[in-house]
């Protein structure tokens, strides 16, 4: 259950992918370099390998449990936490005026995959601690900022996000938790969140639950929620730790994976609740918190693929059976050298590579999206919320699709739970549905990033990725024919957009069937446009002669995605433009 964190592609995408020069040049993101980022990364890198990815067999063994009064954790985990704590890592890209150290958003999301990578379990906690630490930072009032953000920045306090209820899923319209406001300004909130990572845990001395709840006299549905900052312990002014509040978790969850992350179920009986921003806006807040999260999750599916790739191709590289096709030998050789185990574990690396790229470039236009040019800021912002579905629903789809991949390139050894790898593949099965199932990111993109403006973000990504294209055709015949690819794949985008432009104003159920596709076609084609750009920043690296065999395993990389997944774009098409009437003339009966 070893894990090296891949920190040679991880900076080749920070540098080459990320926008980093434009972000930091617009006072996004402190003044540190790469080389300086590098050797944070690299110590982070250490930390993980040898603290938190021994974590992870023992966690998903044992799990954690509830004693009727409190979540009861490993304490192998209590001490990783500390040591995470004590050497700051949490605090890598918030920012500097409350403790962070104001790295690029490509960082943090370096640092997040080999959090998670080491072990999903414990990255959760971290990650929803920096959701919360968003959503405070661009709509809490500055009371609020300095009463919890440097303690949750530092690690001290963990962060939740409180959605959830029993009768109400993903239709928040429905939630009926209570806000009833006090003569002193704070609220009494009253009722029951369900599906709560790291709801309760005792890994840190407080919890920061944001909570959306209604306050008397709402509006109906949606736009009647409001959000509440609700401590486990209140907050003194001092910010000293004050009496215990009137929150529990009453029972913890079992399940089929990320077992050693508690899930809890809370129970809130006139908590004392502060409100954030303004009454009956809280979904539009909670939404930073979400899209932060979101984001997080696709860069866990790029995690756990990449720790189910070095798993399965260490075992490949070491398990001898059967003999090669071609007859070169009498003898068993490793199974590396059978085509089709060659084929699994390219698909697997490209994969990987391809959902990387495409996070850490996600990162960069997050980043820019935060400039003080308010057109820049705008059109950052456009692409920003364009790409973030790609991320989570692409990546976390492709996550089951890898560590499927890696327990199949162990055979029968991958279906033995002491072998590892089965665990990879129960800890992705949760990406495709917490934080918004891929359906709701489909229909979030294809409803109000494509429909809502007619699509002109969405041809202006199709605009850029073209740029890359005619780049790409300039150069070597490798680039040309990545090129050649990538337009068939841009070309099944466009043909998909006009469509479902065309189709969804007169029978939307037909535009909707096919969001699904179309978010995994855009996610495919976004993916190939970043390693796109990897072909020409690693060929002009090569004319320099600068870390060749790194190179040219880059492009390598990238031309069999080309020819294995890019080509998939076309069938995505497909389903999209002629799928949609087999879809509701088939009948669902038993």
């Amino acid at each position: 259950m070893t894990y090296q964190a891949p920190l040679r592609d991880i900076m080749f995408n920070i540098e080459q992918l990320s926008a980093w020069p434009e972000a930091a040049s617009a006072g996004a993101c402190s003044a540190i370099d790469a080389t300086e980022a590098q050797a944070v990364l690299e110590g982070f890198g250490r930390f993980c390998s040898d603290v938190v990815a021994p974590l992870s067999a023992a966690g998903g063994e044992t799990g954690t449990r509830f004693d009727g009064a409190q979540v009861v954790m490993p304490e192998a985990y209590k001490e990783a936490y500390a040591h995470f704590a004590a050497m700051g890592w949490q605090s890598l890209a918030h920012p500097e005026e409350y403790g962070g150290m104001g790295l690029p958003r490509a960082v943090g999301a370096a640092a997040a995959e080999i959090l998670n990578a080491s072990d999903m379990s414990f990255g959760l906690c971290p990650l929803l601690t920096d959701g919360a630490v968003e959503a405070l930072l661009l709509s809490g009032s500055e009371e609020q900022k300095r009463r919890y953000l440097e303690p949750m920045i530092s690690g001290q306090w963990s962060g939740t996000m409180n959605l959830t209820e029993p009768q109400a899923g993903s239709d928040l319209g429905r939630v009926r938790c209570k806000a009833a406001p006090g003569p002193d300004g704070s609220y009494s909130v009253t009722g029951t969140k369900i599906f709560i990572t790291y709801g309760d845990h005792g890994l840190t001395g407080n919890i920061i639950h944001l909570v959306l709840a209604r306050v008397p006299g709402a509006p109906a549905g949606p736009k009647g929620l409001s959000l509440f900052i609700v401590p486990k312990f209140l907050v003194e002014n001092d910010g000293s730790l004050g009496c215990r509040n009137d929150v529990r978790c009453v029972s913890i969850e079992h399940k089929l994976g990320v077992r050693a992350s508690p899930t809890a179920v809370l129970e809130f009986d006139a908590a004392t609740g502060f409100l954030v921003g303004e009454e009956n806006r809280g979904l539009e807040y909670m939404f930073i918190m979400m899209r932060a999260a979101r984001f997080a999750v696709g860069v866990q599916g790029v995690a756990v693929s990449d720790r189910a790739y070095q798993h399965a191709l260490r075992y490949a590289q070491e398990r001898q059976q059967g003999r090669p096709v071609d007859g070169s030998s009498r003898q068993a050789v490793p199974i590396v050298q059978h085509p089709d185990v060659r084929r699994m574990l390219l698909r697997m690396r490209a994969l990987v590579e391809g959902g990387r790229a495409l996070a850490m470039a996600t990162a960069g236009w997050l980043d820019l999206a935060h400039r003080a040019d308010a057109e820049a800021k705008r059109e950052a912002s456009d692409m920003a919320e364009f790409l973030v579905p790609l991320v989570k629903g692409g990546c976390t789809e492709r996550s089951l699709e890898v560590t499927s991949l890696g327990l199949q390139v162990h055979g029968g050894m991958g279906f033995i739970e002491e072998t590892g790898v089965a665990q990879f593949y129960r800890d992705a099965r949760i990406l495709p549905i917490y934080e918004g199932t891929t359906a709701i990111q489909a229909n979030g993109l294809l409803g109000r990033q494509v429909l809502r403006n007619g699509g002109g973000t969405a041809r202006r990504f199709s605009g850029i990725v073209l740029e890359t294209e005619r780049t790409l055709q300039s150069g070597s015949a490798k680039a040309q024919l990545f090129a050649n690819r990538l337009g068939e794949a841009r070309r099944a985008f466009d043909a998909s957009l006009a469509w479902l432009l065309e189709t969804a104003p007169h029978d939307p159920n037909a535009a909707y069937a096919g969001s699904v596709p179309f978010l995994m076609l855009a996610g495919n084609l976004a993916a190939g446009w970043q390693l796109g750009r990897s072909v020409l920043a690693a060929e002009a690296k090569l004319e320099r002669g600068e870390d060749t065999a790194f190179m040219r395993q880059k492009i390598a990389t990238a031309v069999f995605y080309a020819q294995h997944i890019l080509v998939e774009c076309g069938t995505e098409s497909t389903r999209i433009i002629e799928g949609s009437e087999s879809l509701f003339d088939a009948g669902l009966q038993i």
